[in-house]
């Protein structure tokens, strides 16, 4: 589908590999990441990238059977950047040398010092003399390749920054992708400028090639699309109207546990504002009636999916002869179920898409948003007119509010959640908070307390209100909400909604703690 620029990532292993996509993406350059494993002669010569980056890694290229590229990576004539493990492979395989740390290693922030020699791609640093980075590495450089040069030192990295100019060769000992390299964006900016890239990799070119993409893949066919009502699957989904128009039809599955007002704000919008072809599943009984006496985590969450599959295929198959179905996959799941390790898929979990049902019915997969990432998602969102309030909207799990209910789940336990949650939310709204925080609702506690209202005794629920910031959900921090704010939230929360005589707030980061409490 794509007849962009293409730059290749190939992942040694790094935890933050994909960081540097992202900042590729930034600077609205299309990259996509690929284990080296796969990066074969043949796969090089289809992939024909306009530039390669070596991610970092956790190996040592001193050990037998380490990490590398093919060879011929170094003949393809396009400009190369290597960091940290991937400058040192570089290295090794160029005719440096590479030696066990004995001192040299470095954790954590660190700072370069330029030499003598300029370099295109640091136009823009060390306008202090000095810059920030981050390192990260046992293994060094003792001596470097032939061709190439020291443009940057760091007290213990003496090649921290080396090129071989004339061949477009760049390696650098610390990560540009992280934040603790304030500047490393910069040093992206100039990688690419010098392969040539014009930054053309935006949503308006992506939606044109993906209709196309789509038209061309489905034909005449008809498509179904498990829309759940968040972001990723709504996106999808009026992609492929757009594409395809009344050959979609959604098949929204409302199954008692979402919030307050929910099903019937996603209803409205694809029913009325897109006008496309929508099946309302209310299965809530179904649902509510399977998890009664369940307390159980996995097994609330195992009975949720296995349920989601049957009512799904029930209405999928009442569209008749559809021959596709629509998923809202993004690049980040893809980038897993291509482990680094080689090992097997990672299993994405049952409430979050329709899995066993392509095979059990013999469809075909659409997945039109399988090259982005979540903040694309959100941009290709706009350039469609979804509602930016719908768009901005905090994640929301599958099996919905089942899993912020710890214990047995009721409807009477659900109602309560459901009240206290709004006012949560409304809180935030009001104090203009929302769109600083990734993550907010309200987890009501399977414990009843003795509380004081008026004159009588209470004995009702605890709940805990759950906030936290975060850039892709991978690690999350609580957020820093005032006393004050806390103390406004749990008055409302207490005087509003019957059921509940205590807050408390959690301030457990992931980890240890999950955002989730199940």
């Amino acid at each position: 589908m794509n007849c962009h620029d293409r730059l290749l990532i190939i992942d040694f292993g790094s935890q933050v590999t994909q960081l540097i996509a992202r900042r590729l993406r930034e600077l609205h350059v299309y990259c996509e990441i690929h284990p080296f494993q796969k990066v074969t002669d043949a796969f090089l010569a289809e992939f024909a990238p306009k530039a390669v980056i070596f991610s970092g890694g956790p190996a040592s290229v001193i050990d037998k059977g380490s990490p590398r590229p093919p060879a011929s990576v170094f003949t393809l004539g396009v400009p190369i950047l290597g960091i940290c493990y991937g400058q040192q492979v570089m290295m090794e395989m160029l005719g440096g040398k590479v030696e066990r740390g004995h001192g040299t290693a470095e954790f954590g922030r660190a700072y370069v010092t330029p030499t003598e020699e300029r370099l295109d791609i640091l136009n823009g640093w060390f306008l202090d003399a000095k810059e920030q980075v981050w390192m990260s590495h046992g293994d060094h450089v003792s001596r470097i390749a032939p061709g190439f040069e020291v443009f940057g030192t760091s007290p213990n990295a003496p090649f921290a920054i080396t090129a071989d100019v004339s061949r477009r060769f760049f390696a650098v000992q610390f990560h540009p992708e992280v934040h603790h390299t304030p500047n490393g964006k910069t040093l992206y900016a100039n990688f690419v400028r010098e392969a040539g890239f014009v930054g053309d990799w935006t949503m308006s070119a992506y939606r044109e090639q993906a209709i196309a993409a789509i038209r061309e893949q489905v034909g005449d066919g008809k498509v179904i699309c498990g829309l759940s009502g968040g972001v990723d699957s709504s996106v999808a989904a009026v992609l492929i109207h757009e594409a395809i128009g009344e050959q979609l039809t959604c098949v929204f599955v409302d199954h008692g546990l979402l919030r307050q007002g929910e099903a019937e704000q996603v209803v409205t919008m694809f029913r009325d504002h897109y006008n496309m072809p929508l099946i309302h599943a209310d299965e809530s009984d179904l649902f509510l009636n399977a998890l009664e006496g369940v307390s159980d985590p996995e097994v609330k969450r195992k009975t949720i999916g296995r349920l989601f599959i049957d009512v799904f295929q029930k209405h999928a198959t009442a569209v008749g002869g559809a021959k596709f179905l629509a998923q809202g996959t993004l690049y980040p799941d893809v980038i897993e179920s291509v482990s680094f390790s080689g090992g097997p898929s990672v299993t994405i979990k049952s409430h979050h898409n329709v899995g066993g049902l392509p095979e059990r019915m013999g469809l075909k997969l659409v997945e039109p948003l399988r090259e982005l990432f979540k903040d694309e998602v959100r941009s290709l969102g706009v350039e469609l007119g979804l509602p930016p309030g719908f768009i901005g909207r905090h994640p929301f799990p599958g099996p919905g509010l089942a899993i912020r209910c710890p214990g047995e789940i009721t409807t009477e336990k659900l109602a309560i959640l459901r009240q206290a949650d709004a006012v949560f939310i409304d809180q935030i709204r009001r104090h203009a908070l929302y769109d600083e925080i990734w993550q907010a609702f309200v987890a009501l506690l399977p414990v009843r307390t003795v509380g004081v209202m008026g004159d009588g005794r209470t004995y009702d629920y605890a709940c805990a209100l759950r906030a936290v910031t975060s850039v892709d959900g991978m690690t999350a921090d609580y957020y820093p909400f005032t006393h004050d704010f806390l103390g406004e939230t749990a008055t409302r929360i207490i005087n509003e909604v019957k059921g509940i005589n205590r807050v408390t707030y959690d301030i457990t980061s992931k980890p240890p703690g999950t955002i989730e409490w199940e």
